[in-house]
C-alpha cells in the first residue's frame, strides 16, 4: 500500500508506522480483525480491537480509492493530457475529494456554455482573460466576452484551490438554517419536526441528532435545508485564488474576470460546495449515529444470559391470547398453547391451570415474558401463580421477536408452525443466550439504533457486522450447540463453512476435538488459524480445548506444566501453581509478554462466562399506566437505548421515560454512552409527565448510583 496512506492512518490514529504496516500484511494474509487483537499482539504492537478495526476502516476505503485513481488516470491518459505533474498529484493525494477536484476539469461532462463557447472558438480569448494578459477588452464584441466568460467561470468552478478554500470557509464558518416549507405549516406529521420549521445553527456545531432530524423532515418534504455564508468572505477567497501568482491586471480586465467569479460563485460553486459540506456533515453525523448504535448493541448481545435452563416463554396479548412455549435447556420447543388470561376473553383460571400444568411436566426453571402489549399484565398474571421454589419471572425484550418471526431463519427451524409459536420461542431463547438469539435478527431491527435508516447503510451494516463479530468471539462459541447462524460470525468462518460445520455434527455427532474441525469440508488450515481460539468444546478430552488458549500455543502450555512437574489438566486446575510460573522464560521470537499474559488469564477463567449473572428486575408496584406517573416519584428503570440526546428507559409502563442528556448528571455531561449503557439498572426521579404526547421526562440530578 502506498506509504503516503499508511502514514495518514498512523496519524490519525496516533501509533507507530510499524504498527499499521504491520497490520495491513495480516488483512492481507487474510487474518480477521478479532484474530488480530487476540493472537498477533507482538506483531502489531498490542493494538486493541478498535484500533485493528479502525486500521482495517481505513485499508479498505483506500483500496476503493487507489482503484478510483487508476480509472481516473485511464481517463485523463485517454484524453492526452495527463501530466507527469497532474499524475503526482493525483497518485500522492490522500483525500478522496481532492483526487475528484484534481480530476473535476477533465471528467466527461454534458454540453455546458462553456463547451459551447469553446466551439465557437472563444477559448483563446477566455485564456488571456485568465491569466490577466487582454489588455484592451473593450475591443471584443460582447459576444466573444460573453462566450470568453463562460469558459472562465467553468475553469473557477473546476479549479482545485478554489475549490478548497471555498470548503473550508463553509465547513469552519458555514450555517445551516432550515425553514418550513410552502403549505406544510399545519401539517400534522410535519409537526414532529417543528423544531426545525425555522433553525439556524453553526454547521460544525450543530449536533449530529439536530442534522440527521432536519435531513430526514427535508426528505419527507416538510422543510427547507441550506449552507450558508457570508457571500463576501466568499468572494475573497476566489479572488485570493484566481489572482495568485498573476501580473497587475489592467481594470477592464479584471472587471470581466469578477464578473466571471460572481457567476461562478452563484451558479456553480456555491450549490455545490453546499451539496458537498452537507453531505460531509452528514457522513460525520451518521459515523456518530453508528458508533452509538454499535455500543448500544454491544451491551444487548452481551446481557447476561439465565444459561441451559428448561424456559416457559410467553409472548403476551389481549385479545389473541397470549402464546406459550416450553423449551428445554437446549432450547428445542417441547411445546406450545395458548391461554386467555386478559379480557376480552378472560378466561383466568383456565389460564392458571395450564401454566401450573406446563411448569410441572416441562420441569420449568425459568419463565420468560415478552414486555410488549400486555406484558405488565402478564408479568402480574403469572406472579398470583403458585410456582415452584426457585422458579424465577423474568421480563424479556420483545424488540425484533416479530422480525425475526417472519424471517428465512425462523421458517428454516420451524416450518411447521406459526409466527407467534416461533416469536415466543425467540422471546426464550434469548433469555437463555442473548447472543445466540439476536445474531438471527437484522441489529437495525433490535430497537437500540438513532435514525440507523437514514445514515449510510454501507457504513451502517459495516460497524454493526464488527460488533455482532466481535461480541460472538469475545464470548467463544461451544462448538457442539452453536447455530449456524451463530458460528457464520466466528472469526473465518462465513456462512458457507458454518453450514458445513452443523452438517458435520449432524452426521458425525459432537466435536470430540478441537483438530476435527479439520474434517469439515472447506475448512483448512488458514480458517483453522483464524477460528480455533474463538471455539470452545467443554466435554473435550484436551482440556485446553475449552479454552482461549490458540491450539498453536498448546505446546507451549504444556512445556510449563511439565517444567512444574504436573499434568496439563493439573496446571489448568491449581493456580497456585500457575502463580509461581516466571513467564519471562518462555518469551520468544514469536511470543512475547501480551500472549503469555493473555494464556495465563484464559487458564484462570477456563469455562467461564465472561457475560457474568442475569438478575430478576422488578419495576414499581405503584404504577400500572402513564396517569400513575407523577412527578416527584423515584421510579426503578432500565436503559434500553442510549441516543446523542438522552437515554430512553423502561419503567414497566407501555410508555417508556426520557432521561435527556442534560438531567443525567450533577455535571455536564458530552456523551451521553459515557456514562448510561442499554440493560443499565437504576433510580431515576420524574419530572415532567405529557399525558397528550405520552412523554415522561426523568433525572439523575441528585441520584445515588
Amino acid at each position: 500500500m502506498n506509504k503516503r496512506y499508511i502514514d495518514h492512518i498512523a496519524g490519525q490514529l496516533g501509533v507507530a508506522v510499524w504498527q499499521v504496516e504491520h497490520c495491513i500484511d495480516l488483512f492481507e494474509e487474510g487474518a480477521t480483525v478479532p484474530f488480530i487483537s487476540r493472537y498477533r499482539k507482538e506483531r502489531t504492537g498490542a493494538l486493541d480491537e478498535l484500533q485493528v478495526a479502525a486500521v482495517r476502516h481505513y485499508w479498505l476505503r483506500f483500496s476503493d480509492l487507489e482503484k478510483r485513481k487508476a480509472s481516473i488516470l485511464a481517463s485523463i491518459e485517454e484524453q492526452g493530457k495527463l501530466t507527469d505533474e497532474l499524475r503526482t498529484a493525483i497518485e500522492n493525494e490522500v483525500d478522496a475529494q481532492t483526487v475528484e477536484d484534481l480530476y473535476l476539469p477533465y471528467r466527461p461532462k454534458r454540453r455546458t456554455r462553456a463547451s459551447i463557447a469553446r466551439e465557437q472558438g472563444y477559448e483563446p480569448l477566455a485564456l488571456k482573460l485568465w491569466a490577466m494578459e487582454l489588455d484592451h477588452p473593450e475591443r471584443e464584441s460582447e459576444e466573444a466576452l460573453a462566450g470568453a466568460r463562460d469558459i472562465v467561470v467553468e475553469m473557477i468552478s473546476e479549479s482545485q484551490p478554489v475549490r478548497a478554500q471555498l470548503r473550508d470557509l463553509y465547513q469552519r464558518w458555514g450555517t445551516v438554517a432550515s425553514h418550513v416549507s410552502r403549505g406544510k405549516e399545519d401539517d400534522a406529521e410535519a409537526q414532529n419536526y417543528q423544531n426545525y420549521f425555522d433553525f439556524s445553527q453553526r454547521l460544525d456545531r450543530v449536533p449530529s441528532h439536530r442534522l440527521l432530524a432536519m435531513l430526514r423532515a427535508r426528505a419527507q418534504g416538510f422543510v427547507n435545508v441550506k449552507v450558508e455564508v457570508n457571500p463576501e468572505h466568499a468572494m475573497e477567497r476566489i479572488a485570493r485564488k484566481v489572482y495568485a501568482g498573476k501580473r497587475r491586471p489592467v481594470p477592464a480586465c479584471r472587471q470581466q474576470v469578477e464578473t466571471a467569479m460572481e457567476d461562478a460563485y452563484k451558479r456553480l460553486l456555491h450549490p455545490s460546495i453546499e451539496n458537498e459540506v452537507l453531505a460531509q456533515a452528514k457522513e460525520k453525523a451518521d459515523i456518530e449515529a453508528i458508533r452509538v448504535f454499535g455500543e448500544n448493541l454491544r451491551e444487548l448481545l452481551l446481557a447476561p444470559p439465565v444459561g441451559q435452563k428448561r424456559t416457559l416463554a410467553i409472548d403476551p396479548g389481549f385479545r389473541t391470547g397470549c402464546k406459550v412455549v416450553c423449551l428445554d435447556a437446549q432450547g428445542t420447543l417441547l411445546h406450545n398453547d395458548t391461554i386467555y388470561p386478559h379480557p376480552p376473553v378472560g378466561e383466568k383460571m383456565a389460564a392458571m391451570r395450564k401454566i401450573s400444568a406446563m411448569v410441572e411436566a416441562y420441569k420449568i426453571e425459568v419463565i420468560a415474558i415478552g414486555n410488549g402489549t400486555a406484558g405488565r399484565e402478564t408479568e402480574a398474571f403469572i406472579q398470583k401463580i403458585a410456582l415452584p421454589e426457585g422458579v424465577r419471572v423474568y421480563s424479556v425484550s420483545e424488540d425484533g421477536a416479530s422480525v425475526y418471526s417472519a424471517s428465512e431463519v425462523a421458517r428454516e427451524e420451524f416450518p411447521d408452525y406459526d409466527v407467534t409459536v416461533r416469536g415466543a420461542v425467540s422471546i426464550g431463547r434469548r433469555l437463555m443466550d442473548p447472543l445466540a438469539e439476536l445474531v438471527k435478527i437484522d441489529p437495525k431491527s433490535i430497537g437500540v439504533g438513532q435514525y440507523q435508516h437514514d445514515v449510510d447503510q454501507t457504513l451502517l451494516k459495516e460497524r454493526l457486522d464488527e460488533t455482532v463479530e466481535s461480541c460472538v468471539n469475545s464470548v467463544g462459541i461451544n462448538l457442539n450447540t452453536a447455530s449456524s447462524w451463530l458460528l457464520r460470525y466466528v472469526s473465518g468462518i462465513g456462512p458457507v463453512l458454518a453450514r458445513n460445520i452443523v452438517d458435520y455434527r449432524t452426521e458425525h455427532g459432537p466435536f470430540a476435538s478441537r483438530d476435527d474441525l479439520l474434517q469439515v469440508k472447506r475448512l483448512g488450515a488458514k480458517v483453522f488459524e483464524q477460528c480455533a481460539g474463538f471455539l470452545r468444546i467443554p466435554d473435550a478430552v484436551n482440556p485446553l480445548d475449552n479454552t482461549a488458549v490458540h491450539p498453536e500455543r498448546y505446546d507451549l502450555v504444556k512445556r510449563m506444566a511439565a517444567d512444574a512437574g504436573i499434568p496439563v489438566g493439573t496446571f489448568i486446575a491449581d493456580a497456585a501453581i500457575r502463580g509461581k510460573v516466571d513467564l519471562k522464560r518462555y518469551v520468544s521470537g514469536d511470543v512475547g509478554m501480551p500472549t503469555l499474559t493473555d494464556i495465563m488469564a484464559e487458564l484462570a477463567k477456563r469455562g467461564r462466562d465472561p457475560r457474568g449473572s442475569i438478575h430478576v428486575f422488578e419495576f414499581s408496584q405503584e404504577i400500572h399506566s402513564i396517569e400513575d406517573v407523577q412527578v416527584g416519584m423515584i421510579l426503578p428503570c432500565v436503559v434500553t437505548n442510549v441516543t446523542a440526546f438522552g437515554a430512553f428507559v423502561d419503567i414497566g409502563i407501555h410508555e417508556h421515560g426520557l432521561i435527556h442528556v442534560s438531567q443525567m448528571a450533577d455535571k455536564y455531561v458530552n456523551d451521553p454512552s459515557k456514562v448510561l449503557k442499554v440493560h443499565q439498572q437504576l433510580e431515576a426521579k420524574v419530572i415532567s409527565v405529557d399525558l397528550d404526547r405520552g412523554r415522561i421526562g426523568l433525572s439523575l440530578k441528585g441520584m445515588k448510583r
